[in-house]
């Protein structure tokens, strides 16, 4: 690997257990990468402390993943570092598609009117994680980060784990009540406990090169089928923050590594792309080979596996980084809930269910994206062709030709934590689904949806509703605000004075209409969200007892059984 970019260096000093002191911690994450840090800074805004333990003390050296979605931007704006992202990452919307020498079909990525976050921001993962890593020193109380500390074993057991650390300074022992694992594709932790991920893997080899230079090329996405300078390959580009461009070469699978990230070889590939005469200075390069594959189960005992210790994808689509970070939302507000006494431990279990089927959709998309771009045979490498030629002039063949398919969140289908959604309303905000921002208004001052939203749980309401229709639904919201004093009330309004006196309650304007026509609002409708967001139910019709059954519900006090959190019954 060629690297002239300067990462930061945080301190190590010698841990406490060293001489004695304290052993037993409620929660423990082994790996300060996206999804490890993520699930901390989630942690502590609960108030739920965690020791961090790295084995390095840098951020990931490289670019790495680029590509972060508007979901997880959402997510890490939720976090609070989003914007300090936002600021320094490149938006972009336009994606081109080239077939030889022309290009054959271009996208555009742009997201709906009415959303604080675009569809995608282009951001090296070093410069994501610096954020995560100032944002966490943000909860020094919450949030203890130990670099240079690498876990060498662990013991699972069923009410907790034991682990061995060691450290510059000398090894010791702790133990943890729940271990979460974000070590990445090549961490330990795994093996030690006899784990294995299955799926496929690609032989295939590709030379990223991270140039500096002053270009004139757009802020846009070119990928190239069998370009001229670079025949019977593929070849991506995209702009980064400070004048970087990432470019990537497909390579022959018998190719050798170490030969083809010479600086020499590197600037002749990249200088056959760019022009004999265009100046540039190599900043990063690298060979990787990828694979689409995860772990059977993502909880084993308490040891819950995150990101890419969970499941390993190409990077075609975006679909790791984002994954595992959405991931880490996923766990993290059920993890609270079950360390504060308010939720049962077989929530944890819904996590593993929900998550797997996000990394199955995951792993399918990155595998057919693979499997595109370099066809195993003759006649599938025919079809290819075939669609790229198709694509130029025909828009059906447009949707067959596949460079990487964008990240999108998950939208969990039969989880044991929604109820059954009612027929009338329209398929879009269903219960599993991701939330949709707006933008909206509270007391004349303009506020986004998902910041109102926020991370508990939250009624979402209209109630635009006069005379006797307003009494009887302050009378049924009354109710559920006595019996769940962790809800909260955002109601769509103007509204009559009994509604407006209910605590814990927001009114708010929905002046656009985007928030009304997103979920399909009508006078008394309600949706119920979960901490992070995800609808967990919604009624046209809003009645106490089925409110106050849907939040047990998404707070697994229903749950029989650890079997029946576990089970995910698509279409229920």
């Amino acid at each position: 690997m060629v690297s002239r970019h300067e990462y930061p260096v945080y301190s190590d000093t010698p841990p406490p257990e060293l001489s004695g002191g304290g052993h037993h911690r409620r929660a423990v994450i082994v790996g300060a990468g996206p999804a490890g840090l993520t699930a901390a800074i989630d942690l502590a805004r609960q108030g739920v402390a965690s020791l961090v333990l790295d084995d390095n003390q840098t951020v990931g050296v490289g670019s790495r993943a680029i590509c972060f979605a508007k979901r997880t931007l959402e997510i890490f704006d939720r976090l609070g570092c989003g914007q300090a992202m936002l600021d320094k990452g490149v938006t972009w919307q336009v994606g081109k598609v080239f077939f030889r020498d022309r290009e054959v079909y271009r996208i555009n990525q742009r997201a709906d009117q009415g959303h604080r976050m675009p569809a995608v921001v282009n951001l090296q993962q070093h410069h994501c994680e610096a954020y995560l890593v100032n944002r966490a020193q943000q909860f020094p109380s919450h949030i203890e980060l130990r670099w240079k500390n690498e876990v060498i074993a662990v013991d699972s057991r069923s009410d907790g784990t034991a682990l061995t650390v060691s450290t510059p300074d000398g090894t010791y022992s702790l133990t943890c009540e729940y271990l979460l694992v974000a070590d990445g594709a090549s961490g330990g932790i795994r093996d030690m406990l006899g784990l294995t991920s299955r799926g496929q893997v690609f032989k295939d080899r590709y030379l990223i090169a991270d140039v500096v230079m002053k270009a004139d090329f757009p802020t846009e996405r070119w990928f190239w089928f069998d370009p001229p300078f670079h025949p019977n390959q593929s070849a991506l580009m995209h702009r980064l923050p400070d004048d970087v461009l990432r470019i990537e070469f497909q390579l022959d699978a018998q190719a050798d590594p170490e030969e083809e990230k010479k600086e020499a070889n590197v600037r002749s590939r990249v200088q056959a792309m760019l022009g004999a005469d265009v100046p540039f200075e190599l900043e990063w390069a690298s060979v990787y080979t990828f694979c689409c594959r995860k772990i059977d189960r993502f909880v084993h005992n308490q040891v819950l596996f995150m990101g890419e210790a969970a499941v390993q994808v190409s990077p075609f689509g975006a679909r790791g980084a984002n994954g595992g970070i959405q991931g880490a939302e996923n766990l993290s507000w059920k993890l609270g809930r079950v360390i504060r006494g308010e939720a049962p431990a077989a929530l944890l279990h819904t996590y593993d269910s929900e998550r797997q089927q996000g990394a199955a959709e995951d792993v399918l998309h990155a595998t057919r994206a693979a499997e595109f771009i370099r066809p195993r045979t003759s006649t599938i490498r025919a079809f290819r062709d075939a669609a790229l030629e198709l694509a130029e002039h025909y828009p059906f063949a447009r949707a067959l030709v596949n460079s990487g398919r964008l990240s999108r969140p998950c939208v969990y289908e039969g989880s044991p934590l929604s109820t059954d959604d009612d027929p009338s309303f329209p398929p879009l905000m269903h219960p599993g689904s991701p939330p949709q921002d707006a933008p909206v208004t509270v007391d004349g001052e303009k506020m986004w949806w998902l910041h109102l939203l926020g991370d508990h749980f939250c009624l979402l309401v209209d109630g635009r509703m006069e005379g006797v229709s307003a009494l009887r639904l302050a009378t049924e919201l009354q109710q559920v605000l006595e019996e769940t004093p962790d809800l909260v009330l955002r109601i769509v309004g103007p509204v009559p004075d009994a509604v407006r006196r209910l605590p814990r309650s927001t009114v708010i304007h929905d002046a656009n209409g985007y928030l009304t026509v997103r979920h399909d609002l009508r006078p008394g409708n309600g949706y119920l969200f979960r901490p992070d967001q995800h609808v967990a139910a919604r009624w046209r019709e809003l009645r106490a007892d089925a409110i106050i059954e849907a939040i047990k519900r998404s707070n697994g006090l229903t749950l029989k059984s650890l079997e029946e959190s576990a089970r995910v019954q698509p279409g229920a």
